[in-house]
């Protein structure tokens, strides 16, 4: 307390002009000076040398003695909602404010604390031992935002965030909710009055299960990436995370989650685990190779041994992907630069045939198997010399090494 009583005895006390203190107040001047004591304590110390009236606060107007009824305030508002942790925000009347930091001004100070920041201290170790719950200043489960000049609280529910691996088994299915072109997801006839363009999605059947668990208002599903429509998703499954919006329950049943949702016969999970948003950032922006199976028609019928060669041939040279004429209206039309790891022939009937391909992150393999009018070449059609049609898709693996 020695570095607070000298920083004290620094000030010319007369400049105050008989404006009373609290003990709080008055210790928040010495706020950052010294360690290990309440500014309530600090004030104390230095009162009798600053020769400050007691009286009602000039700066505060009484807030600091409030904090136990704001903490009650808070903990009532909580109480419907599950979580482990939690922080404490607050707004202080802009009046209040601005008579601390002019007084700061007037004193010359250099290490006071913001009333703010002390209101939101003291009534979060309040709300902590009244809730019996761990503030968190990194990562809250849900912020109580106090306003002092109104006793109100307002709540910033966090999302709940579960991680998996999910596989697609059925063609036809979107990844996320996919609104009506025609009605934008109003509503219409040509959606049947849905309001999306296919009946459901991977997104749509795994949150359902979750929803029922966490009773939350909204979700979104962020995934490594997406296949089309039409291709399946197999093998080890697509990484994805779901985000939970404002969930009412964080401690979900994840055992039966999985298996409601294994059971839809659409999409299966692994399991569901524990992530946070920061997680959601480095899975948008891996950029894993991937591995497909594609079943194609030739036209005329090409031997094995041709379509062989030509993929030899291909799996080395660089391949220029101009924007797809399918997706361009949506996205950037420009050409990117894209290489086939591997191919192989899996076998040859007729006019069909099945591959695998093994290729970088963001190549567009329906074009690269019929050239999309010359905006992909090399294509397998152009080295093949015959028009080639992708009857099937499915995506083997996504190579993330988990």
């Amino acid at each position: 307390m020695d570095e607070v009583v000298a920083a004290a005895a620094a000030v010319d006390w007369s400049k105050l002009a008989e404006r009373a203190l609290c003990d709080s107040c008055l210790g928040r001047l010495f706020g950052k000076v010294g360690h290990g004591h309440t500014n309530e304590e600090r004030g104390r110390s230095v009162r009798d040398l600053a020769e400050i009236r007691i009286g009602p606060c000039w700066i505060c107007d009484g807030l600091t003695g409030r904090y136990d009824d704001l903490a009650d305030l808070v903990a009532r508002r909580l109480e419907p909602w599950e979580f482990d942790t939690f922080r404490i925000g607050s707004k202080v009347d802009p009046e209040i404010a601005a008579r601390e930091e002019s007084l700061w001004t007037h004193l010359g100070l250099t290490g006071p604390e913001p009333l703010k920041a002390e209101v939101n201290r003291e009534v979060g170790k309040r709300v902590s031992e009244r809730i019996r719950k761990e503030p968190d200043v990194a990562r809250p489960d849900i912020v109580a935002v106090l306003d002092t000049a109104f006793d109100h609280v307002d709540l910033q529910v966090n999302p709940l965030y579960l991680r998996g691996r999910y596989r697609k088994l059925a063609r036809g299915v979107p990844q996320t909710r996919w609104p009506c072109r025609r009605c934008m997801g109003k509503g219409c006839a040509r959606c049947g009055g849905t309001g999306k363009m296919y009946p459901t999605s991977v997104e749509e059947v795994i949150a359902a299960e979750v929803m029922r668990e966490t009773g939350g208002t909204g979700h979104a599903l962020h995934g490594m990436g997406r296949e089309d429509v039409d291709a399946r998703m197999l093998g080890r499954g697509r990484p994805f995370i779901l985000e939970v919006k404002e969930p009412r329950r964080r401690r979900v049943d994840r055992v039966a989650a999985v298996d409601r949702i294994n059971a839809s016969g659409i999409v299966e999970v692994d399991g569901l685990m524990p992530s946070d948003g920061g997680a959601v950032v480095a899975l948008k922006e891996d950029r894993a190779a991937k591995s497909y199976r594609v079943v194609m028609r030739t036209t005329p019928i090409v031997p094995e041994a041709k379509l062989k060669g030509a993929l030899l041939v291909l799996v080395p040279e660089p391949i220029a992907q101009r924007t797809p004429g399918r997706v361009v209206h949506r996205r950037a039309d420009t050409t990117r630069a894209r290489r086939l790891l591997a191919a192989e022939v899996v076998g040859v009937d007729g006019d069909r045939a099945e591959i695998r391909v093994t290729a970088e992150a963001g190549t567009y393999i329906k074009e690269w198997v019929h050239g999309d009018g010359g905006r992909t070449r090399p294509s397998l059609s152009e080295r093949l010399g015959v028009a080639c049609e992708v009857l099937e898709l499915d995506v083997l693996d996504i190579h993330d090494g988990g």
